[in-house]
């Protein structure tokens, strides 16, 4: 390749990324992250689903328990 190739080559490259960046910074541009991305609202649970929660997986651990301790016993 010659240097003009490689120029030109260079150039061509160059146009490319300013449309990417028009397309970016347009508002039309949906992406994930920005000042138009939409926040993801924090969930609020209400002390009794915490302790149903709790309570559920409380009940999973000591499954578990039992499970592995059977097992050792074999």
């Amino acid at each position: 390749m010659s240097r003009q190739q490689i120029i030109a080559a260079i150039d061509e490259e160059i146009g490319r990324l300013h449309q990417v960046r028009k397309l970016l910074q347009s508002s039309s541009g949906n992406l994930s992250t920005g000042p138009s991305a939409k926040t993801r609202k924090e969930r609020v649970l209400s002390p009794d689903a915490r302790q149903r929660i709790s309570a559920a997986q409380k009940r999973r651990w000591a499954k578990q328990k039992r499970e592995i301790a059977a097992a050792a016993k074999k």
